[in-house]
């Protein structure tokens, strides 16, 4: 299988909307005084990405999908972790603000 380097502009507009709202939101908690969760992310985007890795194999291999030779685009790992990282800031984001409404409300 051979890797591809030349990548449509979508994959890299992909990637930075992902990696732009990760930091949007990231700072945006940091001013609640949320600190150290450098190392958490960087677990679960290692897990995550590990668990994509699988899944695009098992995929692959079981001819659910297929990339047609020289068509595995690089790309698409750091899009992966981008993601990831972008999910967990909007899920703690939204844990913030519901843990909040719940302490004012009760």
């Amino acid at each position: 299988m051979q890797v591809l380097f030349d990548f449509p502009l979508n994959w890299i507009i992909l990637f930075f909307a992902f990696l732009g709202v990760w930091a949007v939101l990231m700072f945006s908690r940091k001013k609640n005084k949320i600190q150290s969760e450098v190392k958490e992310q960087i677990y679960l985007a290692a897990a995550g990405l590990f668990s994509l890795f699988l899944m695009e194999v098992f995929a692959t291999q079981s001819d659910l999908w297929h990339y047609i030779p020289g068509d595995w685009p690089v790309i698409l790992w750091p899009t992966y972790v981008a993601a990831i990282l972008f999910g967990y800031q909007l899920l703690r984001f939204i844990e913030e603000r519901l843990v909040t409404k719940n302490v004012i409300v009760g």
